[in-house]
């Protein structure tokens, strides 16, 4: 849990300089802070509660998967962008958990033919349905993730994912919309709904 803290601090400030601003800005600590450091100790606790009596093969890969998941919810919080380094990355290392046999979900060739079909399926879908709310209604960053997380996680989990993540983003602009911190027209970035929604259904979901 130390760890996961330590982390997701980390991924705050990283996130502060990383990508860098156009203006040269370095956000200081705020609320964002101790939200991704929270993230960072409950990923970090729930990763290993959930693989750490298994192959630590998979443990590893998971971790990194995890760990890289905090830097891009740091990321989006502070500059609404989830960058392709770490993204595209992710598919590769989705695709090197499946080759080493290190996937926690995904393990045999027909299991991966469905996950590749759902992890390009759901966020095409996705992007059609946000299609008439406007351009920056969902970002390719988080289409991108999601074939990274349906490759990882597979196809039930990639689905559930997805819907966690929209009703938290939906009770969240509830909220926000209750207290006059945004109005209709505001933008509110979806990642870091998603990446929670994602986070559960690779760590609590239950087997099956």
């Amino acid at each position: 849990m130390v760890a996961g803290t330590a982390w997701g601090l980390a991924a705050d400030r990283l996130a502060a300089r990383w990508p860098r601003h156009e203006d040269g800005h370095v956000r200081r600590v705020d609320w964002r802070t101790p939200t991704v450091g929270a993230l960072g100790a409950l990923a970090g606790l729930m990763t290993v509660s959930r693989f750490g009596g298994g192959a630590p093969e998979t443990l590893a890969l998971v971790g990194l998967f995890v760990a890289a998941l905090v830097v891009l919810f740091a990321t989006d919080l502070d500059q609404r962008l989830l960058p392709n380094v770490l993204t595209y990355g992710l598919v590769g290392l989705a695709l090197v958990a499946y080759a080493l046999g290190a996937g926690p979900f995904v393990r045999s060739p027909g299991q991966l033919a469905v996950a590749a079909v759902a992890a390009v399926a759901l966020p095409l879908g996705l992007a059609l349905v946000a299609a008439p709310f406007g351009r920056g209604a969902i970002g390719m960053g988080d289409l991108k993730l999601l074939v990274s997380f349906g490759l990882i996680a597979g196809a039930w989990r990639i689905l559930l994912g997805l819907l966690a993540g929209a009703v938290l983003a939906a009770l969240a602009i509830l909220v926000l919309l209750a207290l006059r911190r945004v109005t209709l027209k505001s933008y509110v970035p979806y990642g870091p709904f998603l990446i929670v929604g994602a986070l559960w259904a690779l760590l609590v979901l239950a087997e099956g």
